[in-house]
């Protein structure tokens, strides 16, 4: 734990010193600018260069996923200052470690020729994840530079969605023949030299590379050399086909502790392999994206774009709240003669909203949750809706109770205590069946549940309480 505190705290002072070069770079070019001397153009030339050494001495001793970081903290002008130092051979690792929307501004700083050469530093599966992003000459031009077999792998890469195994898959993988001995599988590993990142196993396939086993490198050390293959290899292989979900892998990942995974198609012959890393990167980006879209956001703003993306990014949801808000208001105002009478209505009626969406928002979270991990079905759901109710009605009688004594002791005024105690358990109630509800009926019509719930289960809980309260109000004391 107190490594990563330490890292994080090096990545924020590093974050801190590019700053500061940045501006201090500007100040003295400012400063030369305006100084009147002879040979004015060669010495602001000179400090420019002597300036920008420091900064990008800094920046090359940093790893690509720490330079990314950076780029994406800093405004969009001094972004590019950055980019423009950053080493030609390590551009396209950068582009992979940003994200979408500072990936698509780096992206337009630069030129053909530039993109292609960045481009062609990555692997096949690296440049999937990246040609998404190029302009179509670039990535004809791409497609034009790979040989035969790459250009079909990156084809077949690019066919398979965002949230499909075939799109995180990677083609470096090592392959053996079961009929061989482990000493013979020994020396072709020393001939190849180095292995592919997170290899924890190699996979055994015939001569028409059909997945027949693996082989964990453990039992490969331990066992005696003289031993086949066959006799070592582990048929009970967890395998992925290309069209199976990310999700899915991704539990899988979790469930066995895997580092490595093949992926055959549907005649079992290898195609690629899944590896820890993708994986876990591709959790962090959901768990994003599920974060964002909670609050009706999109993943692909960035945090210095333009004020007019970002409202392009934000206003469809807005305008949403903005009818339920009006929605809200109108069932205020058929309650007005009410509140006219009872002024208290008017303070208390925000209480029982609030704690109404603040209970929603709770449920809402678990039901996505328990659909992301694939724990909500049918078989379930009538438990889970009986759950929810339970906890809502006995919240609602604690919490209702003790806002009614409040209630009493603040106007004196036991009927309105008792409104607030039902008031608060009938919201608490509305709540939790529109917590379970909403991700339910979104989930079945194909939508993204975690896409905007928290908004509409504030409007109906700001709603719905409104209604109650009020409702109750005017029943019981008028």
């Amino acid at each position: 734990m107190a490594d990563i505190q330490e890292s994080k705290e090096s990545l924020q002072e590093s974050l801190q010193q590019v700053i500061t070069l940045l501006n201090k770079h500007k100040l003295i070019e400012g400063l030369v600018h305006k100084q009147d001397m002879p040979k004015q153009e060669l010495v602001e030339t000179l400090v420019h260069r002597q300036n920008l050494a420091e900064l990008q001495k800094k920046l090359d001793a940093l790893h690509p996923a720490d330079v990314a970081y950076i780029l994406e903290a800093l405004p969009l002008d001094q972004r590019l200052d950055v980019w423009e130092l950053v080493k030609a051979e390590r551009d396209g690792d950068i582009l992979l470690e940003v994200s979408d929307a500072v990936r698509q501004t780096l992206i337009a700083d630069m030129d053909s020729e530039e993109l292609l050469a960045a481009a062609e530093q990555l692997d096949t599966d690296e440049l999937a994840d990246l040609a998404p992003d190029l302009p179509k000459d670039v990535l004809q031009d791409l497609f034009e530079s790979l040989d035969a077999r790459n250009r079909e792998r990156l084809q077949s890469a690019l066919s398979y969605p965002d949230d499909a195994v075939g799109a995180l898959m990677d083609f470096d993988v090592v392959t053996i023949r079961e009929d061989i001995t482990l000493e013979v599988a020994l020396r072709y590993l020393r001939r190849i030299g180095s292995l592919p990142d997170h290899t924890d196993k190699l996979f055994v396939v015939d001569r028409h590379d059909v997945l027949r086993g693996v082989l964990p490198l453990k039992r490969l050390v331990v066992n005696d050399l003289d031993s086949g293959v066959a006799e070592i290899m582990a048929d009970d292989a967890v395998i992925f086909h290309p069209e199976d979900k990310a999700n899915d892998a991704a539990k899988a990942f979790e469930r066995y502790d895997l580092v490595t995974a093949p992926v055959v198609d549907e005649n079992n012959k290898l195609v690629g392999r899944l590896t820890v890393d993708t994986v876990m990167d591709f959790i962090r980006e959901e768990a994003e994206s599920d974060m964002l879209s909670l609050a009706g956001l999109r993943e692909d703003e960035d945090m210095f774009s333009s004020v007019w993306k970002a409202v392009q990014n934000r206003w469809t949801w807005l305008a949403i709240n903005l009818v339920t808000a009006f929605v809200a208001s109108r069932v205020i105002g058929a309650f007005e003669g009410s509140i006219e009478k009872i002024v208290a209505l008017a303070a208390l009626m925000p209480i029982v909203a609030g704690i109404g969406g603040n209970s929603g928002n709770q449920t809402i979270t678990m039901i996505v949750r328990g659909l992301a991990l694939g724990q909500v079905a049918s078989h379930n759901m009538k438990s889970l809706l009986q759950k929810e109710l339970g906890i809502a009605l006995l919240n609602g009688l604690i919490w209702g109770s003790v806002l009614g004594v409040v209630a009493y002791l603040l106007y004196d005024n036991v009927a309105l205590g008792m409104v607030m105690t039902a008031a608060m358990t009938l919201n608490l109630l509305l709540a939790s069946v529109m917590g379970v509800l909403i991700p339910l009926v979104m989930t079945k019509f194909g939508r993204d549940p975690a896409v905007g719930s928290s908004v509409l289960i504030t409007a109906m809980t700001d709603s719905g309480g409104f209604f109650i309260f009020l409702g109750l109000a005017t029943l019981i004391l008028l």
